[in-house]
């Protein structure tokens, strides 16, 4: 009898390990697929395509839930996250996102930002690209005091392009 109950409880013990496991899969599975909604609500540009209209070139980017216009591109073959800024003077980068790319801290500089006044560092970006409308040497600014892994995609390099903005879609012609 003793031989049976033992079989009763490596049955029953066995069967609640695999309920647990499956139920850990099954919350693993949704945090996957809920991460890639809302990375895909943040940034709705991830996969910039370039349309060539033969005496020019163009991307439509898409306005986010909250207004932005937020696009995948690459500093110096780097990817990042550009935020769409017309307001920013220069192409503003965090000081952890410059540490990443490798880029050399220039001159030191007092700036206005929505945060007040802070110190940035003077910089040149190789290449800034997005979808493959690509510009050489770029000036940019390194913010310490700069929140979050965004890059703000200011006029140093938006100013290159004619920018029409219809509905929640932002054309950028070449």
């Amino acid at each position: 009898m003793s031989e049976q109950k033992q079989d009763k409880d490596f049955i029953s013990s066995s069967g609640t390990a695999m309920t647990v496991a499956a139920w850990i899969a099954f919350f693993i599975l949704l945090i996957v697929i809920f991460d890639d909604l809302l990375m895909q609500r943040i940034n709705p540009n991830q996969n910039i395509v370039t349309t060539d209209l033969g005496h020019a070139r163009e991307i439509e980017l898409l306005r986010n839930p909250q207004g932005h216009y937020v696009a995948t591109g690459t500093i110096n073959g780097t990817p990042v996250t550009f935020l769409l800024d017309t307001g920013a003077t220069d192409v503003a980068i965090p000081d952890h996102v410059a540490d990443s790319i490798g880029l050399r801290r220039g001159q030191a500089i007092t700036v206005k930002t929505a945060n007040g006044n802070a110190i940035a560092f003077r910089t040149r970006l190789d290449s800034v690209a997005l979808g493959d409308m690509e510009r050489r040497d770029v000036r940019a600014t390194i913010l310490g005091n700069m929140p979050g892994n965004q890059v703000l995609l200011g006029m140093s390099y938006l100013k290159q392009f004619e920018l029409i903005q219809r509905g929640d879609t932002l054309t950028i012609r070449q």
